[in-house]
């Protein structure tokens, strides 16, 4: 087995495939910046009756108030200026934002997961519920997010229900489902031989599920929670859309689209893009704690 040591294996094994993804994205998005951009100065320019010179043309492209696309670097100092620049407390700081559509991201994904657990053990032991719940737990993941969203809202408003819970409703009902997908097949991977030695051994359901299921659906499970994770960010962003919702990156979203921000649009969706990341390795990093605690090979 290779070993996994040392500076040499992080740069190959990790940073350069990484860093080569990255630095191509880098370079696709100046170029198609520069393309949709480039409509607006050219008629600029040809409304002031004035030649344009390429390389001109290219940095107007890329310093633009309200761009089609803005560039990288554009909205790297948008993020830059709501973050390291602003009180966390000031709802012109993205860090204020997130925080606000995180509260509803974890509440939903915990939830979410404990739900698709609980789901997965039902299926498991019950051929009733196998047949009859699956069905419709595949069926709910069908209906558009953005159809159902606006009800939820709706009618828990109606009952007195807002602010955290209705949105992380939404995650919940994103998150769900591959944890219980993910379960029911973890939960089914014990051999056949050692589930007779269970039954040889005068086992009951609670000790095979606890000491063969369980430890064997563990893999499966966080495999799940790494989707269900960043499906209940997407859920809690959906959530705060059709709210009109004044704090939380979707609001971030909502407000520069009402007021043509490209800018402020593309870094509340990078920001979503790194928060969605960092849970995604939190999630990871647990993940590999727990397996190896529990004896299982990385």
């Amino acid at each position: 087995m290779r070993e996994r040591q040392g500076p040499s294996w992080f740069f190959f094994d990790r940073l350069l495939p990484i860093g080569t993804v990255v630095l191509v994205i880098i370079l696709l998005w100046y170029g198609f910046a520069v393309l949709l951009n480039a409509k607006f100065e050219l008629d600029q320019a040809a409304r002031a009756k004035k030649q344009i010179s390429t390389m001109e043309l290219v940095q107007k492209t890329m310093a633009q108030d309200r761009p089609v696309l803005p560039a990288p670097h554009q909205v790297a100092t948008e993020i830059w200026n709501t973050t390291a620049l602003k009180k966390v407390t000031s709802k012109r700081s993205l860090v204020y934002h997130g925080w606000i559509t995180l509260r509803s991201t974890l509440l939903g994904f915990v939830m979410g997961t404990l739900l698709g657990i609980g789901l997965a053990a039902l299926i498991v032991h019950s051929r009733v519920l196998d047949k009859s719940l699956m069905p419709w737990i595949i069926a709910s993941q069908t209906i558009p997010i953005l159809a159902i969203a606006p009800m939820i809202i709706v009618v828990l408003n109606a009952i007195g229900i807002s602010g955290v819970l209705p949105k992380a409703l939404i995650s919940t009902y994103l998150s769900f489902f591959p944890v219980a997908v993910g379960m029911v097949k973890g939960l089914r991977s014990p051999d056949l031989m050692l589930m007779d030695l269970m039954r040889t051994y005068n086992a009951n359901r609670s000790q095979i599920f606890w000491k063969l299921r369980w430890p064997a659906a563990v893999p499966f499970l966080f495999t799940s929670m790494k989707v269900a994770v960043a499906i209940s960010l997407v859920g809690a962003i959906v959530g705060e859309l059709p709210t009109g919702a004044v704090a939380g990156l979707g609001a971030r979203l909502l407000t520069g689209s009402y007021y043509g921000q490209t800018i402020q649009i593309w870094s509340a969706l990078v920001a979503a893009a790194v928060l969605a990341a960092a849970l995604v390795i939190m999630v990871d990093l647990v993940s590999r704690l727990v397996t190896r605690h529990m004896g299982m090979a990385q």
